[in-house]
């Protein structure tokens, strides 16, 4: 009998709460929505890196950012590092990639000259690419809008709006968009498959630059769009704490969208965009629901393990802040839904304990059966997706940032006077409190959800000492339980070498 499919898919910076939460009721999700009725959801799913690279080297590796180091957009992650797709092929599994894993290649194994050292839009070993699909290259898209006798300009201009407004279409039309042709690829490839694929399909958008062909572009009514969660103005969250500003700065609403240098943070430019975010998630929505028509179509939907999750969040004005490289929770929290067609239990259920992109690796692992390497810190969802709900489960989540650069320094690095090594921030998560570490002798920051979600720092206040020690000790476990563990369980004996596998 053959085994069932695994379509894994990852949407590029699609927040949690377009889902479930506070963008919920402005935009259309009619599929995603369906799926998640027909399978399970997780509700307090993070992922514990940001931004692309590193967010997907820890979903691939299964492996915390303080372990896998590939830290930026850029920084190399070792070549044999364990990762899902080279732990499916020792079972016989093909690994397909349609889109993008953002791997940065080890250049330890690679020639001086070799084109791969040139960017971090590289291949994860043992994948194999069937279509390319990057933001920066995206090379076979570009050739089919030039054969269709588009005037195709180079990156990032291939995404300005055509016209004199951000909410102006795209140069293409929707049938020929990037996620369109990423779509028909897909399909067109597992059309001719047998049964027992394994496909990784991964969408840019709603990734900025924000720019959406019609009829998304103004799909929704700006004025409609509820405006972000922020305290007062600018110069009030930026007295916050000394990283704000230079965030800020780093990040301002002009980079959302190609070809605006000039664009102001009003409140009508934030809705606008806003909208526009939501329009490309629509889209998105839609072309998904293709595939999972495609597998109903082949009667495949009930032969296939399906995952559909997000790299990480956007702040999408949140706090004045755009994009993802923050500690705030929108930046991280991420839709999580598992459809196994063996679980027909698990359909409609939804899990409200806290869990983390590095999970997703040891729980296909798991769920064919296969071991799963020492070095992955993240555990398998299999028993939650059964309705067990082991004794030991984590209270925690975590979650690292790391926002310098040792060739080109960031704003946020020369700002705040730290180097490399001590740009970087660690947020752990709890049901009623979260902490954020800043290294560099940073201050740190506390939350009480119960309170104030994360609109005001309470680290400072008498009463919360306790718990701000209670804090720091369990970020230390957790850091401490979770080092790199390729050799923790093995010791060199008189009888040889000698694993002992995780419980």
């Amino acid at each position: 009998m053959a085994r069932d499919n695994i379509l894994f898919v990852i949407i590029d910076q699609l927040r949690a709460d377009c889902l479930f939460g506070a963008l919920a009721d402005h935009v259309d999700l009619p599929n995603l929505r369906a799926l998640m009725a027909d399978a399970a959801s997780f509700r307090q799913n993070y992922s514990v890196a940001n931004p692309c690279g590193p967010s997907r080297a820890s979903l691939l590796t299964g492996q915390y950012a303080m372990n896998h180091r590939s830290v930026r957009n850029g920084t190399p992650l070792v070549h044999d590092a364990p990762n899902l797709a080279t732990e499916m092929r020792k079972a016989g599994w093909l690994p397909l990639l349609f889109g993008y894993t953002d791997a940065t290649p080890d250049p330890r194994v690679h020639a001086t000259g070799d084109p791969a050292l040139t960017s971090y839009e590289q291949v994860l070993p043992g994948f194999q690419e069937v279509v390319e699909m990057r933001l920066e290259e995206s090379l076979p898209w570009r050739a089919d809008l030039m054969a269709k006798g588009y005037d195709v300009p180079p990156y990032p201009a291939i995404f300005r709006p055509n016209g004199p407004r951000p909410d102006d279409p795209a140069l293409y039309r929707a049938e020929d968009s990037d996620t369109a042709f990423l779509t028909d690829a897909t399909i067109r490839a597992l059309r001719g498959r047998a049964p027992g694929w394994f496909a990784h399909l991964t969408y840019i958008r709603p990734h900025n630059p924000l720019v959406a062909p019609e009829p998304y572009n103004r799909m929704y009514d700006p004025a409609a769009i509820p405006l972000p969660e922020r305290l007062g103005s600018m110069e009030v969250e930026c007295g916050v704490h000394p990283y704000i500003a230079p965030c800020h700065a780093k990040n301002p609403i002009a980079g959302m969208v190609e070809g605006f240098p000039n664009l102001q943070p009003t409140d009508d430019a934030i809705r606008m965009l806003r909208a526009i975010y939501l329009g490309l998630a629509t889209e998105v929505d839609h072309h998904l629901g293709r595939v999972l028509d495609f597998l109903r179509e082949t009667d495949q939907y009930d032969r296939t393990l399906i995952v559909v999750t997000a790299d990480h969040g956007e702040m999408l004005g949140d706090r004045y802040i755009w994009a993802k490289s923050t500690y705030h929770s929108a930046a991280y929290h991420t839709p999580l839904i598992i459809r196994d067609p063996a679980l027909p239990a698990s359909f409609g259920k939804v899990v409200d304990l806290p869990t983390e992109s590095v999970d997703l690796a040891p729980t296909i692992l798991d769920r064919f059966g296969l071991d799963v390497p020492q070095t992955m810190n993240g555990r398998s969802l299999m028993p939650l997706l059964r309705g067990e709900a082991p004794h030991d489960w984590r209270c925690f989540t975590f979650s690292e940032l790391d926002f310098g650069n040792p060739v080109a320094p960031t704003l946020p690095q020369t700002q705040l006077g730290l180097t490399p090594e001590t740009s970087n921030l660690a947020v752990l998560r709890g049901q009623d409190h979260t902490l954020v570490h800043f290294n560099g002798g940073l201050p740190a920051l506390l939350f009480d959800h119960r309170a104030d979600g994360e609109m005001r720092d309470i680290s400072g206040d008498p009463d919360a000492r306790e718990t701000l020690i209670a804090m720091y000790r369990a970020m230390a476990d957790h850091r401490m339980t979770h080092a790199a563990s390729r050799f923790n369980r093995t010791m060199v004996t008189p009888n040889g070498a000698v694993t002992v596998p995780r419980e």
